[in-house]
This record gives C-alpha cells, structure tokens and sequence, in this order.
C-alpha cells in the first residue's frame, strides 16, 4: 500500500477528466470547488486505481467517490455495475440521493436502495427493473445474495463508505461474504474517518495496491461553542427542557446512549409542549423516513437520537447539539457535535455530565487537546415567551416515485391551484410510496384541504397533516 500526502492540489473541477455535461451538471448543483479529500483522491480514483481514504463526515466524501463511480458507468448496459456499502439505513439514503443528483448528466442511470426495513420484495422488484448503482447495508446485501435477487457479475467498482463505522457494528463478515462475490477484476473504493486494524485486514484481503490518502480534519473550534453542565441522574432529563427554553434553537438533535433514554427524554418534551421525535435503531423504515423528513424540513424542533444517527446525517443549519449522555468514546463525541457549526455557520454543543461520566470527560479533554468549559446550571432561564415551535409542518401526501411523481409536480400545485407562494412552501421530499412537504405553519390545514380538494399530475391525492 502507497501512502500519499496531500499536494498542493487544483481545486477546479474542470482540471478532472470528466464529460462537459458532468461539468455544467456539478456547476449547477453549486459545486464550485473541490474539498481536500475530493481534490486528493478524485485524480487516483478516475485513472482507475483502488483507493483508502481518510476523512471526517462532512468533507465532501460522497461527490468524491461518486464522481468516480459515475465516470466508470456504462448507462445503456442494464445491469449492476457499482455497489455501495453503508453502515445505516440514513447513511445509504443519502448517499443515493447524492449520486442521483451527480448522475443527472447521464440519461437514464438507476440507483436502487437496499436496506433492512422495506420489504424484500418490492426491492426484488426494483432490481427486475434493472438497476446500474446499488446502495445498501451489508445484511440486506446478503439477504439478496443469498436468494440470488442480485447479480454482481458486471460489478466494475465497490465502494466501502464509513468502514470503520461498518466494522464498529460488527459488519466485518457480512462485509467480507459480499466482497467475495464480486468480480476480482474491479476497482475498489475504501472511505473511513479512522483507520482501525480491520481496515489493513480488508486492504490485504480485497484491494490491489491501494494508495492511502488521510486529510486532515476541519477546524470546528471557530464555529461550534462547546458547554458542559454537571448533572445529576434525577435532573438530566429536566435539564435538556431547561436548555432548549434558554437558548430556543430552531432545530437539535440530542444524542442519547439508550433507546431507553431516547423514549424517556421524547416523553418529557412532548408533555412539555416541545415538537420532539425519536430516531433510533428499531424503528420501522417507514417511521424512520417520516421522523427524518419532519426534522430535516424544520416541522420538528429537536429529534432525539441513539449513535446510529450521529453519522450520516447531514442536516442542514442545524443550531444545536445537546449529549444528553456523555459517550464512552471521544471520538463519537466530535462526531455528534460535528453535526451544527456546518458550512461556516455558528453552533452550539451543550453536554450533561454526571459525576460518574468525568471520565469520559477527561477521555474528551485528552481527544481535543484543551480542557472542556462548565457553565453553572442557573444560567438556563427561559429566554422566550410561548412555546418553542417549529416555524413548519408536514404534509404527508400518499404517492411517490413509483407514481412517477416529482417535487415540482408538488409545488406546482401548492403555488398553481392552490394558490400559496413559493416562501410558503419548504422542503418536498419524495420516497417510493408518498411524498413529505413542508409548509409554513400558519396554512398547514388549509393547503392539506386545498391539496385533497385538487389534482396532483392529473390526479386526485390523499394528504394528512402528520405534524
């Protein structure tokens, strides 16, 4: 394996081999120049050359390894060409919404999702359909494998997206089953934060001379203010109110060891008046989709989450972060609060700590090199009159991309017939089956009856207002 510093590299995009319709497309989607870790490994990755890549969440990772897959696809053969293992159901989500983005330069390529979640058959019936990409968590892969739904005989890349997070979840043999069944003759794409001992077992086993490149981590210091709050087990959960009603962010996650604990905290803000959700590993994929659209289009004011949202999620502007339960693992940590102070924008992270989790604390300190800053726990006074409520709400509207339905198809109706303003309207999320949109929470009910009222593409629709 070739270690390989990071140059003084051009950060043009138009300095890459790519098509011109590729160039316009990335000009289009605001891509005006590359990040570190695109402009390190794009050139390796496009001359065909497998490739480990270290670098944070957040750094660009997913164009830069997407490109790539885009540039070695052939559209007019109908068969599996890349496959690209995530370690989550939200991961894997937004990876493929990322590359269907990217991929709209080229006519006609098919990126299909599998994950636990969704049943079995309606994704075997998506890859019947023909499908050029695969994005998916390694056990649903297997599953597929196993029953002989998927062929990877034309694979000519695979991709390994957050493999030290696979390889934390205890993926290292599904994700060796699946590597064995692809073609030996392929080029092979490894993306970590970190580089554990399991990440040279996979180089050796499945890659050909792989060039290793490591980019540094962004500074976050300037953008994100950290707080720590000594807490006590019977004033935790109260206290996470008290944070909200103090400092009224628009929108947090607050990151909890336990589903447990997520369940507890949903419990209390909601008795509370707070518009709180929870996300954690058991939830059924529909449930997941909507809590997740609900959050991401600003209709909820704080989701409540396990680590198996602390990476993955991209969602943007988020003000705040509150670690609800100090993690064991300080790496985990900057992960969670990584999540607010993104693209230049401030934020903040706020941290309860119990006397029996100084420890992990110290394990912080260590990580980040600087000592944590407590604050007293009478500084949290309400600072707002009224509730804190989300500036939206959602409009669930059953169909959507099978019904061949789009966003603008929505907000055509929503500013046509039914007569709102585009400012009125937020984000329009489409899944498979139904379709989320976002609307200022002053006309929830009155576009939900306006839309039942009216026509989506020619066609009468079922909308319920979900929160």
């Amino acid at each position: 394996m070739t270690h390989t510093p990071i140059p003084e590299a051009p950060t043009d995009f138009a300095r890459l081999p790519l098509s011109p319709a590729t160039l316009a497309n990335l000009s289009q989607l605001g891509y005006t120049a590359m990040t570190p870790i695109q402009a390190a490994s794009l050139p390796v990755a496009l001359l065909g050359k497998d490739l480990i890549a270290q670098a944070k969440t957040g750094s660009g990772k997913t164009a830069a390894f997407a490109l790539a897959l885009l540039a070695n696809l052939n559209p007019r053969r109908f068969a599996v060409q890349t496959l690209v293992l995530c370690p989550t159901r939200e991961l894997a989500d937004q990876v493929a919404q990322e590359v269907r983005r990217l991929a709209r330069a080229e006519d006609n390529v098919k990126t299909v999702t599998l994950c636990g979640g969704v049943p079995l058959r309606m994704q075997t019936a998506s890859l019947e359909h023909g499908a050029h990409i695969v994005v998916g968590t390694p056990g649903r892969l297997m599953d597929h494998l196993q029953r002989g739904t998927l062929d990877l005989a034309a694979l000519n890349t695979l991709v390994l997206d957050e493999a030290d997070r696979m390889l934390d979840m205890g993926f290292l043999d599904d994700i060796t089953a699946v590597v064995k069944q692809c073609p030996k003759d392929r080029q092979t794409l490894l993306f970590s934060a970190t580089y554990p001992e399991g990440i040279d077992q996979i180089a050796r086993q499945f890659m050909r001379e792989p060039q290793r490149i490591e980019v540094a981590a962004p500074v976050t210091e300037s953008t994100i203010e950290q707080r720590f709050y000594e807490v006590t087990r019977a004033n935790r959960l109260g206290t996470v109110a008290l944070i909200l009603n103090h400092f009224r962010p628009v929108s947090t996650i607050a990151f909890c060891n336990t589903k447990q604990q997520c369940r507890e905290l949903v419990s209390l803000l909601q008795a509370q008046g707070f518009s709180a959700l929870a996300l954690y590993g058991e939830l059924e994929q529909r449930e997941r989709d909507q809590v997740l659209a609900q959050f991401a289009n600003r209709s909820c004011s704080v989701l409540v989450a396990t680590d198996v949202a602390s990476r993955g999620l991209d969602i943007a502007q988020l003000q705040a972060v509150v670690n609800v339960d100090i993690s064991p693992d300080a790496e985990v940590h900057v992960h969670r609060i990584g999540r607010t102070g993104r693209a230049g924008e401030s934020g903040l992270a706020l941290s309860l700590a119990s006397l029996d989790e100084m420890g992990f604390v110290g394990r912080i300190e260590q990580y980040q090199q600087r000592e944590v800053v407590w604050h007293p726990l009478d500084e949290l006074t309400p600072t707002g009159t009224g509730r804190l409520l989300p500036p939206m709400v959602t409009l669930q509207m059953l169909g959507g991309r099978k019904e061949k339905i789009r966003a603008g198809d929505v907000l055509g109706a929503l500013t046509g017939e039914a007569g709102f303003t585009r400012e009125q309207v937020g984000k329009i999320h489409v899944t498979d089956f139904c379709t989320f949109v976002a609307v200022d929470r002053a006309i929830g009910r009155e576009a939900m009856d306006r839309l039942n009222a009216g026509k989506v593409k020619g066609k009468s629709v079922k909308v319920r207002l979900v929160g």
